[in-house]
């Protein structure tokens, strides 16, 4: 190893070390943005596969140095704000959790669809042998088989929609115009897309924005009765910017949220995708009065 080598090695700090550092910013000034060094070491740490024992271990390790090096510092203010900074720290792995209990209900969800429409193409199946010797069971057994095609073309779709590798491929934007093609074919609702990014954004960055989209059409053709909606996306300052905007019945999203419905589920699984990875996400709509979802992202 060359002594170039060395020194790049030596000087690369380690985890609790940069750990340690934070948490010393933050019992020292207790700013909201030595606070926010946290959430940002729980991702990273989050990324690297670093438990939660092992993240906890750090955290005493770190703090139990900091107080050794400055007996000053034993306060109840320290201790609060030490517990403060590890909170913040862990909620990275809150949000992962609470994604992974989303995409598991996502998933069963999907099976009992797909349950439902495998139970349903079994009694006609059944339905079909009962009546072969009937005079027109040629036509039935047509019937039958014109069924299963369709139904394999909807599962395709719907496989298609719910990972498309023109996402990983070629980026959002063409993913989000097909999205926005296969919805609007299916369900005969106009929806305009303005689309204009010039660079990719990170994987964990356009999956989430590309969920919140299909999200917020899905609410368009199920719930609003909407007669057209539009999609805008652009970019400014490094920073993503989409508005989904609809002209349907609108709701009000505090009582939604409160009443638990699916809607309200979905909001909140749209505000926790963006909180995830550092976004901003707010609804504007009102009985009557369409609906406005607008998230900003940097990158």
């Amino acid at each position: 190893m060359t002594p170039a080598a060395k020194s790049r090695r030596k000087s690369t700090p380690s985890r609790e070390e940069l750990y340690r550092a934070a948490l010393g910013e933050y019992l020292s000034d207790g700013s909201e943005v030595t606070r926010g060094q946290a959430y940002d070491l729980g991702r990273t740490f989050l990324k690297d596969g670093v438990s939660l024992v092992e993240l906890a271990t750090i955290h005493h390790s770190a703090l139990s140095k900091i107080l050794r090096s400055d007996s000053s510092r034993t306060t109840n203010d320290d201790l609060f704000r030490a517990a403060e900074f590890l909170a913040e720290s862990l909620s990275s792995y809150e949000m992962a959790h609470r994604g992974f209990q989303e995409a598991v209900s996502a998933l069963r969800r999907m099976n009992e669809v797909l349950e439902e429409e495998i139970k349903r193409i079994a009694y006609s199946v059944h339905d079909e042998a009962v009546a072969r010797e009937a005079p027109d069971s040629r036509r039935n057994i047509d019937n039958i088989t014109d069924l299963l095609k369709k139904v394999e073309v909807q599962l395709r779709q719907f496989s298609h929609e719910l990972r498309p590798t023109i996402l990983d491929d070629l980026g959002l934007v063409p993913a989000i115009r097909f999205l926005a093609g296969a919805v609007s074919e299916r369900s005969n609702l106009p929806i305009h897309v303005s689309a204009e990014i010039p660079a990719r954004l990170s994987s964990s960055a356009e999956i989430a924005v590309y969920r919140v989209v299909q999200e917020a059409l899905t609410n368009a053709v199920k719930h609003a009765q909407a007669r057209s909606v539009s999609v805008e996306i652009i970019e400014e300052d490094s920073t993503v910017h989409c508005i989904i905007q609809d002209d349907g019945v609108g709701f009000s999203p505090e009582s939604v949220q409160k009443a638990g419905k699916r809607k309200g589920l979905g909001l909140v699984a749209m505000q926790e995708r963006l909180n995830a990875i550092g976004g901003i996400i707010q609804f504007e709509s009102a009985p009557m009065r369409g609906t406005t979802i607008r998230l900003s992202l940097r990158y």
